[in-house]
């Protein structure tokens, strides 16, 4: 069982306007970084079983959290959450470091902030490796009303938009239930009721399926959220929008060495397209939900790291 203790000691970063709160592995593996970024609602230690391997592999091994979360800034203002600015973070803990570009892996919504950054920066990435979130092309009309058009008002995100306040409120209410409620392994393929899911999950009795980590790693995210509430992750969401605007003239295809890993329980749908955006993308499927490198960490790291070495080898 993994021991938080375990985990490196953070250091404040100041960047881009802003601090970042940064763990680190591997500072000895000089010249081959690797960055990799959380989604919601999680924590830098949501890499907890990859940090020491990958700097056992020989890698420099950088896991922020992103602002909003942990003890990196939380800015007020909802359009500091866009992609810009989210992929601006990432574009400024290279320089910190002195790196021209990085392999970037991403969970969740860190797998959007790192198809972001490849979109916007392309010159700071070498290699992609995703999770969970395949690559989300732009629709004819702003994602948010897409979504609302196809999944309904009571779409989570589509809820998080149009009442701003409502379902930040209840999470922070619940923030112990609502951790334990989504954190679980084989989550079912099918929400049972997809209408308000989060709101429905801080307010469940019990957990969907099994939990996925130990009460001692379940406090270090209950511990987060409970000093800086939702509001702030949930700002990420309410930019979809701007991001779709800000995406509007850029070349949309990525021709990075990529990586997409998904969970076949996850209740987010594979991309039957992917290829036509991510050209030189390879797709590999787990047996499990969407908590991917936590719920199958062995498996997960094994298949990183072979594919990185035969990126290398090419």
């Amino acid at each position: 069982m993994f021991n938080s203790t375990d985990f490196p000691k953070p250091t404040l970063i100041s960047i881009n306007g802003i601090e970042l709160e940064v763990f680190e592995a591997g500072q000895q593996n000089k010249g081959k970084p690797i960055v990799l970024c959380h989604g919601w609602p999680e924590h830098a230690y949501s890499w907890r079983h990859q940090l020491p391997v990958f700097a056992a592999a020989g890698y420099h091994v950088i896991v922020p959290n992103q602002r909003g979360y942990g003890n990196s800034t939380r800015p007020v203002d909802v359009t500091d959450y866009d992609i810009e600015n989210l992929s601006g973070d990432l574009v400024a803990l290279l320089d910190h470091y002195g790196y021209k570009d990085a392999t970037f892996v991403g969970h969740d919504w860190g797998a959007m902030v790192v198809w972001g950054l490849a979109l916007l920066h392309p010159n700071r990435v070498n290699k992609i490796i995703n999770m969970a979130l395949p690559y989300q092309a732009r629709t004819e009309k702003p994602w948010v009303d897409f979504m609302e058009e196809f999944l309904g008002s009571d779409y989570y995100i589509v809820h998080f938009n149009r009442q701003p306040g409502v379902a930040d409120t209840v999470l922070d209410a619940n923030t112990s239930q609502f951790l334990r409620n989504i954190f679980c392994k084989n989550v079912p393929p099918v929400a049972p009721e997809p209408g308000m899911m989060m709101i429905k999950l801080a307010k469940a009795e019990a957990p969907l399926g099994e939990p996925l980590m130990s009460e001692s790693e379940l406090a270090v995210f209950i511990v987060a959220f409970e000093k800086t509430g939702f509001t702030s992750s949930i700002n990420w969401y309410r930019n979809l929008d701007r991001n779709w605007q800000i995406l509007a003239d850029v070349d949309p295809i990525i021709q990075k060495p990529a990586l997409m890993i998904y969970g076949d329980q996850d209740l987010i749908p594979k991309a039957p397209n992917l290829k036509e955006f991510v050209p030189n993308v390879d797709i590999i499927c787990l047996d499990c939900g969407h908590w991917i490198q936590q719920e199958k960490p062995e498996e997960t790291n094994q298949i990183i790291l072979k594919w990185l070495g035969q990126q290398d080898a090419t």
